[in-house]
């Protein structure tokens, strides 16, 4: 099971009906009131704001928010306790795709928008994102590539960024995103001896390795 989803039914089951109306009342700026009308439950609200791209497992700020609000330290527990175990959990693919965020955030500024284009973010969301963070660029640009990321799933990978990049002329960026997933390889490799995970997913020819 997905523990981001295992998370969220565990922080839903602990709400209270006034704690819930608490964070609907709370959500009123990022959720219309039509959705909000509809929402019996925290699993409904969190469904929200899933599909709006308010919350993920990268973006907890929202639900760390809420929960803050309500004084629920027991629950904050329990999203402390996801957040530290997200990184060990993290495949070596998907930690390249978190680096190459991080990358991009820092060396795209306002090229982020033609970036998106390139990665099929279409023109509503684009404008959407510029509604939710007019003055946050850098939100601007790590919101554009959540969406993509979000859209691609399983099929989101640091290569499709490159040529993304490439094919916007940045290449700069392009490089740094590579080099640093190249010395991502290499620091693996030297930890534990065997060929990673994300180098092989980049190279599906490359013959796999075993350490004993």
């Amino acid at each position: 099971m997905d523990p981001f989803l295992v998370l969220l039914h565990s922080v839903s089951a602990g709400l209270s009906s006034s704690e819930l109306t608490d964070i609907k009342f709370l959500c009123q700026s990022c959720v219309s009131k039509r959705k909000l009308e509809r929402v019996q439950s925290g699993l409904d609200l969190f469904s929200v704001l899933l599909e709006q791209n308010e919350l993920d497992p990268q973006n907890t700020e929202l639900l760390r928010d809420l929960l803050s609000s309500l004084r629920r330290q027991d629950l904050l527990r329990l999203l402390d306790d996801f957040q530290a175990g997200a990184t060990s959990r993290a495949a070596p693919e998907e930690q390249d795709l978190y680096a190459a965020f991080d990358i991009i955030c820092d060396h795209v500024g306002k090229d982020w928008r033609r970036l998106a284009r390139q990665l099929k973010v279409s023109d509503s969301k684009i404008d959407a994102i510029e509604v939710k963070y007019p003055r946050n660029l850098t939100e601007q640009v790590r919101e554009s590539l959540r969406v993509w990321r979000n859209t691609q799933r399983e099929d989101a990978a640091v290569s499709h960024l490159v040529g993304a990049l490439r094919a916007c002329r940045l290449n700069l960026v392009a490089d740094l995103v590579e080099e640093a997933q190249q010395a991502r390889a290499l620091q693996n490799n030297g930890d534990s001896g065997s060929v990673p995970e994300s180098q092989i997913s980049w190279d599906s020819d490359a013959p796999s390795s075993t350490a004993f």
